[in-house]
């Protein structure tokens, strides 16, 4: 036992070092939600609650977009194992197209949804806000699915700080946007709601110019971004990363929609209650980006082994990383439970003499939410790292079949039972997650279990 956490710990600054920039620059994009819920907060419960249904519309769009690319990283981290540039060059490129296609028809997704949130029992005052929003704020899946794209490469390449300074840089330009165009300052207009996601539109552009600037300017890259020879095209190449993204893309958005069954629940619950799911639901998503950082170490270090076919190393920094997750996870339960009654004070003024009634029931609904919270961090942040180790093997299918019957034959049932039909309401929804949450978890990682042992007993010394 003693060996093993030794091993475990040694692998500790690797694993940092690769998922620290993607963990950096996800809580990038999800400070920026922090920052508008924060801004669009002082306006009030119903714009808050707005901006939670106009993002879990997009989010189920991002959902598909996003899951289908990250079947460009472990293709390149295997290449990259191999040492094959060339095919490094043919999976980017293929990738790129195909993101670049799927941004343009989520897009067009989007835009022909507005109508569908009319249809959804959700309070009149709060489609007010959201449907201008979503208007806006779903147009910049393109620039956002491009951006992806080369992320992609620089994550599959270990190179993840490139996509980090462009994160960073382009969010912070969202703050400065959302503060000008959502109160109106220094002369610009106010928007209110259809401010933020103005900014959020105008800084998913930039951070894309960003990154391809960086990548031109970089010596590294260049043999991967020079003759790409974009008019040979293979079909039967796009299918391969399409069977590696489909599935994927199917996994996340069963994830997705689950939480956005959340909001849904907690809008019929009433606006206080949609309110209060938003600020609980915003702080654990800023924990799930350390998550998503180990996924990508995962998915990288994991396909990395793959291509040289050591499986018994690919076991071992798996279960590094899987141990480094239960850690930090740890840490973010007990932050929760220690401050769950602070934190709900910086989404909404106490004091603010029209709403102080309302948000001071939201601040209390918030903080009891954040119990559970607490308690899903473990298995929340464990379900997705596993995920991560699963890609980077290629094993995509079976994972959306888990995660589909421990998000909606089990977590979604119980989310609408003790949601809507018992005292619990939305403490109910977050039981709901966080057994779902479980489920997924367990099964996910006698799943990896089952796969890393099967290839240990073929596994011969290179």
């Amino acid at each position: 036992m003693i060996t093993t956490l030794k091993r475990h710990w040694a692998e500790v600054p690797y694993n940092l070092k690769l998922a620290t920039p993607v963990v950096l620059g996800m809580l990038g994009h999800t400070l920026v939600a922090f920052a508008d819920n924060i801004m669009v907060g002082q306006l009030g419960p119903a714009e808050l609650a707005a901006v939670s249904l106009g993002n879990s519309f997009l989010f189920i769009a991002m959902s598909v977009g996003l899951g289908l690319s990250t079947a460009i990283t472990p293709l390149i981290a295997e290449a990259d194992g191999f040492k094959k540039s060339f095919e490094i060059k043919k999976v980017f490129k293929h990738g790129v197209l195909i993101c670049g296609i799927v941004g343009v028809l989520l897009t067009g997704v989007v835009l022909l949804s507005v109508p569908l949130l009319h249809k959804m029992k959700q309070p009149e005052e709060v489609l007010v806000f959201a449907v201008p929003f979503l208007s806006i704020v779903g147009v910049s899946l393109i620039p956002l699915m491009l951006f992806q794209a080369i992320k992609q490469l620089c994550d599959g390449l270990s190179r993840t700080r490139l996509p980090m300074y462009a994160s960073i840089i382009g969010n912070l330009l969202n703050v400065v946007l959302n503060y000008l165009l959502i109160f109106g300052n220094h002369g610009f207009p106010q928007m209110g709601v259809a401010g933020a996601a103005l900014g959020t539109l105008i800084s998913r552009v930039f951070m894309l110019i960003l990154l391809i600037v960086f990548l031109k300017r970089s010596t590294y890259f260049s043999p991967f971004l020079t003759d790409l020879r974009w008019r040979l095209v293979s079909w039967r190449f796009s299918r391969r990363i399409l069977a590696l993204g489909l599935p994927s893309s199917f996994q996340v958005f069963f994830e997705v929609t689950l939480f956005t069954s959340a909001i849904w629940l907690s809008g019929i619950l009433g606006t206080l209650y949609q309110a209060a799911n938003q600020i609980a639901l915003n702080l654990a998503s800023m924990t799930y980006m350390v998550g998503i950082g180990l996924n990508v170490a995962a998915m990288i270090r994991v396909g990395n082994q793959k291509g040289r076919k050591d499986y018994r190393r690919l076991n071992e920094v798996a279960q590094s990383i899987f141990f480094l997750t239960v850690v930090i996870e740890l840490l973010f339960a007990i932050v929760f439970l220690a401050a769950r009654h602070v934190l709900p004070e910086l989404y909404l003024d106490a004091n603010d003499p029209l709403n102080r009634a309302d948000n001071l029931i939201v601040m209390a609904l918030a903080s009891e939410l954040l119990l559970w919270a607490a308690v899903f961090q473990l298995f929340d942040g464990l379900q997705v790292v596993i995920i991560g180790a699963l890609r980077g093997m290629q094993d995509v299918n079976f994972t959306a079949y888990i995660t589909f019957v421990a998000y909606w034959l089990v977590g979604f049932p119980v989310c609408y039972y003790l949601g809507l039909h018992t005292a619990l309401a939305s403490q109910g929804i977050w039981i709901g997650l966080t057994l779902g949450l479980t489920v997924s978890a367990l099964l996910l990682y006698l799943r990896f279990q089952y796969l890393s042992k099967t290839h240990r007993i073929h596994y011969v010394t290179p």
